[in-house]
């Protein structure tokens, strides 16, 4: 059977290295799968959760945005911060979830929304990824 090599890496790490069946991501534009002998392919991705399938078990993946390219069998995702589903601290993430609402809620001028909105999401799809542990 022929697998696809997924690397998933942030500037500080590599999250995962392994070779999978099969891969799904969060594109900017839907969710797309890929699978050993994809065509080449460059695309933005989103706040959200990667999942892929090694050994027939699902594996997921919380990824805050960046960018996948498929090439020769290889998915690599370059993130701006990954974290296994199992690796999530949902007291962390909670509390985070709790922090932008808070901010959000706030009538203050000096309260940067876009930023308050975007940290909510990822909070939000940091507790969801956790929960498909």
């Amino acid at each position: 059977m022929s697998m696809l090599q997924l690397e998933v890496v942030t500037p500080d790490k590599t999250v995962v290295s392994a070779q999978v069946e099969m891969a799904v991501c969060p594109g900017v534009m839907g969710e797309f799968g890929v699978l050993p002998h994809h065509v080449s392919l460059l695309s933005a991705l989103k706040i959200g959760n990667l999942r892929y399938t090694e050994g027939g078990k699902q594996h997921n993946v919380f990824i805050s945005g960046g960018f996948a390219d498929v090439n020769n069998k290889v998915l690599t995702v370059l993130a701006e911060s990954a974290e296994l589903a199992e690796d999530i601290d949902t007291a962390r993430a909670q509390a985070a979830k709790e922090r932008a609402e808070k901010r959000l809620a706030s009538q203050a001028d000096d309260v940067d929304h876009a930023r308050a909105e975007a940290a909510l999401q990822r909070a939000v799809e940091r507790l969801h990824v956790a929960q498909l542990r």
